[in-house]
């Protein structure tokens, strides 16, 4: 049985791996899942949003998610914590720190942290090829889930909404988004759907740090 410590890099190198790879995991489910005619469908244009809005959204998320699952708190609160740097604008130097500087350091200690549990006879087994398979079978499998949810809310919608957009809940932020949109301009390079789809992407980010706050909440037990 590996171990937490033992896994972390197996897990860590399918996660990158797989969310770089998603301009090829994802097109091949979307055109399963979708018809031309469904593809084709033109979304309406957004509203504008408020500088209000902007931002309350990152405090009201937080309180809400952390009032619901107080483990998921760092993880939402921290994604949200950057936000509002972002939207209040009054503290450019520390968004643009926490998007740069900040951001290169944190993710070069993460590669040298995760990299030192990395040895060879650790992971170089059996156990990693089948965390990096599931992996692959994730990303697949949470694609063909949102497109299904896509069609549900195309159908309620009465065909207003391109199920497309439902792929983009992968939290590969902005890659799934992207994808979507490359996707729609193949065969329709007039529409334009990529803000649509940042929608269920930035959604599937906010999900999955509440999932992650459901496990630590159960593994801690």
């Amino acid at each position: 049985m590996l171990g937490q410590t033992q896994i972390l890099g197996a897990v860590a190198v399918a996660a990158y791996s797989y969310m770089s790879l998603v301009p090829m995991i994802q097109p091949p489910v979307i055109y399963l899942m979708t018809s031309k005619k469904d593809r084709g469908i033109v979304m309406g244009q957004l509203r504008p949003v408020s500088k209000r809005e902007k931002i309350l959204f990152p405090i009201i998320c937080t309180v809400v998610s952390g009032l619901i699952l107080p483990a998921c708190v760092p993880l939402v609160g921290t994604l949200m914590f950057g936000n509002l740097l972002r939207e209040c604008g009054v503290t450019d130097r520390l968004s643009n720190t926490a998007q740069n500087e900040l951001m290169n350091i944190v993710t070069i200690f993460l590669a040298l942290s995760v990299g030192s549990t990395m040895a060879a006879d650790k992971f170089l087994t059996a156990g990693t090829l089948a965390i990096i398979a599931l992996g692959l079978v994730a990303f697949a499998f949470s694609t063909f889930g949102g497109l299904v949810f896509g069609q549900i809310m195309k159908i309620l919608s009465g065909g207003k909404i391109n199920p497309m957009i439902g792929a983009a809940g992968v939290s590969a932020v902005p890659m799934a988004a992207r994808v979507v949109q490359r996707c729609v301009q193949k065969e329709y390079p007039g529409h334009f759907l990529l803000m649509h789809a940042m929608g269920p992407n930035v959604a599937g980010v906010i999900g999955t740090a509440v999932a992650a706050g459901v496990m630590l909440t159960l593994l801690s037990r």
